[in-house]
């Protein structure tokens, strides 16, 4: 921060937007420029005009067919050395301009309502926050992943320095900490909508909140600090460079500057809500506001404004009406009031408002400790309903209205929350309003009939952020009906030898195919080994065909001798189930029948303690083609994916969990399996990575196994969510474990993830996973370990 004058004074006031400023955003070209949108739909680009102490508009961006909230640069790269400008809308969209044209570049299309909060992050990551409760990441023009968890309005997020880390803030007062496309962690602590966010190092952030607080937090989730200074909703809040302090502006008419942890200087604002600021690299600071003009304020005395130019500043501010229902200036009593010679003594500290009565008018005034001297800020009006003047003065299930009526159908019912929009149709309104209540439609003239005498002489310049019908959107939307944040499994080849037990493991199995490195440890040291990339893009499922027939239904006889009487099975049935395990592990010719899928259904329905048995039998079984397509088929398969969802609870049984992981990962071997694997990726992926809690290395190598199972599918058809998420499993699941062989199919799941598709590269870069496997390039066994890492490591 520049130190010379250590006050901020005005620069200059912009004049360009026709609408309330609702987002700013430092520029990179050309240097010490900055970024504006508004309601008005535009964005506008503005340079330092070198000549004297103000700004100049670069050129004006339209592409919103609705208001534009927010605004954020995205760093340059090879295609763009300039960097791109990204905008979000009311109308859903964010549109992306290169800095020298007014015409979007593309449009991104997902959101299902206003995207009202943007930031970028390394090798071209967006991070877009909206209405509809959910986040998104985006790489150049597609979407990568969607984090939900979110229970209203995500109003702010904020890319972390440390790659993969993104923030989210929302209007169910929460944060929560993403980690790979994961929630890692949740803030509780702010009492009302959380509005802003700002980065302070690594391991520190801000947040802002309607509760009229900002929090300085550490990433660990402990609150470290609470600020308190403003009187009304903090709208924005912006750092400082190379320094903690930071600034803030609110629905109080202020911009405050905080120094060392204090409130250092209040400057108001003749504007009911200053929206945004962001601070430029020379430490100025820009302010836009409900006006439509934008302010930047500097220390420097050789950028500070005119003294011409600061006392028509200072009168635009004593023209201010201010409204005392804002509770800005506390209780005011207007007959208690002292007069003119309430001035004479000098204020105590900066930004001390004092309020005198001077021929019966209420005058606001506010104390400058640079100036030593009262400023006015404005004249306190009665009831006007100036509270209804500005946009989103209203909140509502965590969206803004330009009102909130309350509407009383009939004496004794309950009464209803209307929220309405200038912009709105107040028919159409009443019909939803109508409709969303359960209410007779009788009362629509009626309910619209009121909604038009109460917002009557309101203009379209005085209304709300939210254009389209407030029902039909982001309070009706289902999270899930896009894609998950979640992530995925992956699995282990060898179920093991001697006794039988399901959860034992061993490396040995018999070579398939010469050099194939699941299929034998180290079975390949030839030179060519060395240099040759045998192990991605894998193109085949990994399965786990190991087993010992005689031991599993020994096991499962036994048993069934303690079994209750309801899920004993008869002697005929374990006839069936010997017979069916003989036909899947090829040592009889025959087909499974229908009578033996159907035994096997009930028994792998018998309780969790004892069903483990039965569950390896699926897991061998459903290799052969006439039982995956039973399983998997149409008609069956939704009760087939509930039941193994249904072992994957980390909280139940280990043998239960590794052998479900197992039997999905053998789905995978068939058409019909793969398709229904596919089809339900979201939830397995969801599930299965929840049992990398436990340190069972079995069921980590069967996790690893069933996340490269789905590399192999997603290299093939190339569905950009789908790999979104496999990585975000394999950047989570590295995080746990140590078995080396979870770790090797890890590896090859990467490979084949990024192999032949720069998307998927670069979006494994902003997770981070580079800088998570490298520690495995230098294994010295086994070699297969390192050898892959570095052939991952070369395309990252």
């Amino acid at each position: 921060m520049a130190g010379e004058g250590s006050t901020f004074r005005l620069r200059c006031s912009l004049l360009g937007h026709g609408q309330d400023v609702r987002g700013l955003t430092r520029g990179l070209f050309p240097e010490g420029s900055f970024v504006s949108v508004s309601r008005d739909r535009t964005g506008r680009l503005w340079a330092p005009d070198g000549l004297n102490r103000g700004f100049t508009e670069m050129h004006c961006m339209s592409g919103h067919s609705n208001f534009v909230s927010c605004v954020c640069i995205i760093p340059p790269s090879e295609l763009y050395p300039r960097g791109l400008i990204a905008t979000g809308g009311n109308d859903h969209n964010i549109c992306i301009f290169t800095v020298d044209n007014s015409a979007p570049l593309y449009i991104l299309k997902g959101h299902k309502n206003t995207v009202c909060s943007l930031s970028s992050g390394k090798f071209g990551t967006l991070l877009s926050g909206s209405w509809d409760t959910t986040a998104k990441v985006w790489l150049n023009d597609r979407c990568m992943m969607t984090l939900q968890g979110h229970t209203a309005a995500i109003w702010a997020v904020k890319i972390l320095p440390e790659q993969g880390l993104m923030l989210t803030g929302s209007a169910d007062k929460t944060i929560k900490l993403w980690k790979a496309g994961r929630c890692e962690r949740t803030f509780t602590g702010h009492e009302d909508c959380v509005r802003g966010l700002a980065i302070l190092s690594e391991m520190e952030f801000l947040s802002c909140a309607n509760d009229a607080s900002v929090r300085r937090w550490q990433i660990s989730g402990e609150c470290l600090q609470v600020y308190y200074g403003h009187t009304n909703y903090i709208y924005s809040i912006s750092v400082f460079p190379r320094c903690k302090d930071f600034v803030t502006t609110g629905e109080d008419r202020s911009l405050r500057i905080w120094k060392q942890g204090e409130c250092a200087q209040t400057i108001r604002l003749p504007a009911q809500s200053v929206w945004c600021c962001c601070v430029l690299d020379n430490g100025d600071i820009v302010v836009g506001a409900s006006d439509g003009i934008i302010r930047v304020f500097t220390e420097s005395l050789e950028r500070t404004a005119s003294a011409e130019e600061i006392q028509a500043f200072e009168n635009e501010l004593a023209q201010a009406s201010i409204d005392p229902k804002t509770g800005d200036l506390g209780d005011i009593n207007a007959d208690d009031l002292p007069g003119r010679e309430h001035l004479k003594d000098p204020g105590t500290r900066d930004g001390q408002t004092r309020l005198i009565k001077d021929n019966g008018k209420v005058e606001a005034y506010q104390w400058s400790v640079s100036e030593g001297r009262w400023i006015k800020i404005g004249d306190v009006v009665g009831s006007s309903g100036a509270t209804q003047q500005t946009s989103g003065k209203v909140l509502f299930e965590g969206k803004e209205y330009d009102y909130v009526f309350t509407i009383d159908v009939n004496e004794n019912g309950p009464s209803y929350k209307l929220p309405y929009n200038i912009t709105d149709d107040p028919w159409l309104t009443a019909y939803n309003f109508l409709q969303k209540n359960d209410l007779n439609p009788m009362f629509l003239d009626q309910v619209a009939k009121f909604i038009m005498d109460n917002t009557k002489g309101q203009t379209l310049f005085s209304t709300s952020n939210q254009f389209s019908d407030p029902f039909t959107g982001a309070g009706r939307y289902v999270p899930g009906s896009s894609s998950g944040s979640s992530a995925i499994p992956g699995a282990d080849p060898f179920t093991g030898a001697g006794r039988y037990v399901p959860g034992s493991a061993s490396n040995t199995v018999p070579p398939v195919g010469g050099v194939d490195p699941f299929t034998g440890m180290d079975a390949y040291q030839s030179a060519a080994a060395k240099v040759e990339n045998i192990y991605f893009p894998k193109k085949d499922a990994v399965t786990f065909d190991q087993a010992n027939p005689t031991q599993i239904l020994g096991k499962l006889k036994e048993l069934n001798g303690s079994a209750a009487e309801e899920h004993k099975l008869t002697e005929d049935d374990l006839i069936i189930l010997e017979k069916l395990l003989s036909a899947t592990c090829n040592t009889s010719t025959e087909t499974p029948t229908a009578q033996q899928l159907q035994t096997l259904w009930r028994a792998i329905n018998w309780p969790e303690d004892i069903v483990f048995p039965a569950l390896d039998i699926l897991r061998l079984s459903v290799r052969h083609p006439t039982v995956n397509e039973n399983f998997c088929s149409e008609k069956e398969h939704v009760q087939f994916i509930i039941l193994l969802l249904k072992f994957l609870n980390p909280k139940g049984k280990q043998a239960n969990q590794l052998l479900a992981l197992r039997a999905l990962c053998n789905c995978f071997v068939s058409h019909a399996g793969q398709k229904l694997m596919m089809e339900q990726r979201d939830e397995i992926m969801t599930q299965a990575i929840e049992t990398k809690s436990g340190n069972n290395k079995n069921i980590h190598i069967a996790l690893a196994t069933l996340t490269l199972n789905y590399a192999v599918c997603l290299h093939k058809v190339n569905n950009v969510e789908g790999k979104a998420q496999c990585l975000s499993v394999i950047s989570t699941v590295m995080e746990v474990v140590q078995d080396l062989e979870a770790i090797f199919r890890l590896l090859v799941a990467l490979g084949t993830l990024i192999s032949d598709d720069t998307n998927a590269v670069q979006l494994a870069k902003s997770l981070g996973v580079d800088s998570q496997i490298k520690k495995y390039a230098s294994v010295s066994e086994p070699a297969k370990v390192k050898e892959c890492c570095r052939f991952v490591l070369n395309l990252l």
